[in-house]
């Protein structure tokens, strides 16, 4: 079972200074009243939150969904978006991984795996014990669920009072809060170098390619962060 008192101690995250709750909810309160547009009901729409999660996922299904993408496509489109994930799974569940744990667990808490929970986890791992991580993980993750769900709510509610420019200015609020909380939680070089390569790289890059630039800017920037790091190591 999982251990109440972790579990609430990682829900309660979502309630301190640096929690992304403002940041998740404006921009699900975006992605409730493109949802209502796309002429989903109020349960679709929820349900679709929870079943996608990640905001990018989101986002790509509702615009597949808009210009008329057929399921299949959307699947893909989702999947491929949502892959970006795993490399924070592969660098996360080791430090959560305890044998007395039951595999369930483990299994069931990947679906929480977002940059707004990770990021919450990276900075609190360390107060945890180790056997009990992983309920303090699946409270943060089920925390960060239950406001994208709140978001989603009140965009559909109050869909008929947000116009278009208002939408893209939600939607773009939690990748700024990320940025800033990249750059808060940066203690390394190649970190600190990662973001600011890709900071200046990709709008460099948007002129040349609009639509493979962040791809491009990270694969870029990430790669010479590395080097660096590894160079200045040695």
């Amino acid at each position: 079972m999982i251990k109440k008192n972790f579990f609430f101690k990682g829900y309660r995250s979502i309630f301190t200074h640096d929690s992304p709750a403002i940041a998740l909810t404006c921009c699900f309160i975006a992605i409730g009243a493109l949802f209502k547009n796309l002429g989903f009901n109020i349960q679709e729409s929820i349900f679709s939150t929870v079943l996608t999660y990640a905001l990018p996922g989101s986002l790509v299904m509702a615009e597949s969904m808009l210009i008329g993408a057929s399921l299949l496509n959307i699947f893909l489109a989702v999947w491929i978006v949502n892959a970006r994930l795993y490399p924070m799974a592969v660098s996360l569940f080791p430090l959560m991984m305890h044998r007395s744990q039951p595999k369930w667990k483990y299994y069931f808490s990947c679906h929480f795996i977002a940059i707004s929970a990770w990021l919450i986890m990276k900075s609190n791992y360390k107060n945890i014990p180790k056997k009990h991580r992983i309920d303090y993980w699946i409270g943060i993750g089920s925390a960060t669920v239950s406001v994208s769900v709140i978001g989603t709510f009140l965009g559909f509610s109050f869909s008929e009072h947000l116009n278009k420019d208002m939408i893209l200015g939600l939607a773009i609020l939690n990748p700024v809060y990320f940025l800033c909380m990249m750059i808060g939680a940066s203690k390394t070089i190649p970190v600190t170098l990662s973001v600011l390569f890709g900071t200046i790289l990709g709008p460099i890059i948007y002129l040349l390619s609009p639509e493979w630039s962040i791809l491009i800017a990270g694969i870029i920037g990430g790669t010479l962060a590395y080097i660096v790091g590894e160079h200045s190591v040695s």
